[in-house]
């Protein structure tokens, strides 16, 4: 998938290292801190299964070796859609999906043609006869390729049922420049249900997925298409952002304490202030990195480290000191934001949910999905990788 800590720290990117090795500190590490921002009706719970928590914080980006359909979970970008505040992208994940989907339909002698808005019975698109007919032939087939739908239901919004339609399909394009916003939504509302269902398994794996994608959504450079620095030459900010300076300098000098988690009266507006918080630093990362680049010594900008049995080029130590500092503490306020929002996320759900009692004691054994596992080991990411 196209890409803070917190996050697809999964690949450190920037260098040819394993990230089996270490890449995922930051993930793991936020998820783990979380626990401890719940309140005493539900940290029992969490604290029973955090080494779970903290293990399968990485889950997510693992999934991107497995699935195509994983990897635009993780970002968004914003300024392909205009400019801040971004007022004309419907906050509402049908909404943003209606209005960047087209309608084809593929006649008898194999020509295709795109349904236009003066074709449909109502022109405006968000009217309630045109969000049944998208929640009932294509939100339910939703993958961010075109998809396929029945040329009946097609013409029972048409002007003109009689036309020529063989096959017909919706074209996304809103999910090739990510979704996750929209997609933490659906986490919330996914987590919530688990709760409501008592099913022990759903809500611990929702609960550590839930934690990765807060902490991308706490990235700045999860919310723009430079996310690598290749649009402006800075090949390999990402991970020097959101792996290299919190695993250099989180134990040394954060400070993880955030106060106690509370309940999320509008859940829509707190994930979507989350990315436009993180998008507002963009330009701050690419400026001060830019910048460290043209006045720091340039043989003491990348070191060889030894990483198990393998050397890898990594930004030296005092480069990174410098980028840290020349940020003046985003990293670490980043950091903690990200666990304070998700021991929120987890503990809102739980209020949602009815507040159904958690049994302190039992354990939940989730087996550990092998197939995952061995994609991940063998496999290549599909979507758009970091580090590209």
């Amino acid at each position: 998938m196209k890409r803070f800590i917190i996050l697809s720290f999964t690949i450190f990117v920037f260098f040819s290292f394993s990230e089996i090795d270490w890449g995922f500190y930051a993930h793991s590490r936020i998820n783990y801190l979380a626990v401890f921002t719940l309140p005493s009706e539900v940290i029992g719970f969490y604290k029973k299964h955090i080494d779970y928590i903290e293990r399968e914080a990485v889950g997510p980006d693992k999934r991107r070796y497995a699935s195509k359909h994983e990897a635009v979970r993780h970002y968004i970008d914003l300024d392909v859609w205009g400019t801040p505040p971004y007022d004309d992208l419907p906050r509402n994940w049908i909404d943003a999906l209606i209005s960047k989907t087209t309608l084809h339909y593929i006649s008898k002698n194999g020509d295709t043609s795109q349904i236009t808005d003066n074709q449909f019975i109502e022109l405006e698109k968000f009217e309630w006869r045109y969000k049944r007919f998208f929640q009932n032939n294509i939100l339910n087939n939703y993958y961010e390729d075109n998809f396929n739908f029945d040329c009946d239901s097609l013409k029972s919004i048409l002007k003109n049922p009689n036309f020529d339609c063989q096959t017909a399909f919706a074209a996304d394009h809103l999910s090739e420049f990510g979704i996750l916003p929209w997609h933490l939504q659906s986490m919330q509302f996914k987590l919530t249900k688990a709760f409501e269902d008592g099913d022990l398994k759903r809500i611990l794996r929702y609960s550590a997925d839930f934690g990765h994608y807060i902490g991308d959504a706490h990235v700045p450079l999860h919310t723009t298409e430079n996310y690598n620095g290749q649009l402006t030459n800075q090949r390999g900010i990402h991970g020097f952002w959101e792996s290299r300076l919190p695993e250099l300098f989180a134990e040394e000098t954060y400070d993880f304490w955030v106060g106690q988690a509370k309940y999320i009266e509008d859940k829509e507006s707190f994930f979507w202030n989350i990315v436009l918080e993180s998008h507002e630093l963009v330009d701050s990362v690419l400026l001060i990195e830019k910048d460290l680049s043209k006045t720091f010594p340039k043989e003491q900008q990348y070191c060889v480290e030894e990483r198990g049995a393998t050397l890898v080029e990594t930004p030296c130590r005092d480069y990174a000191a410098a980028f840290h500092e020349r940020m003046n503490g985003m990293v670490e306020r980043r950091f903690r934001d990200a666990i304070y929002a998700i021991g929120c996320v987890w503990y809102t759900a739980w209020i949602d949910a009815g507040s159904p009692k958690l049994d302190f004691e039992k354990v939940a054994k989730i087996e550990k999905d092998e197939e995952l596992e061995k994609a991940f080991r063998g496999g290549k990411i599909k979507g758009r990788e970091h580090s590209n």
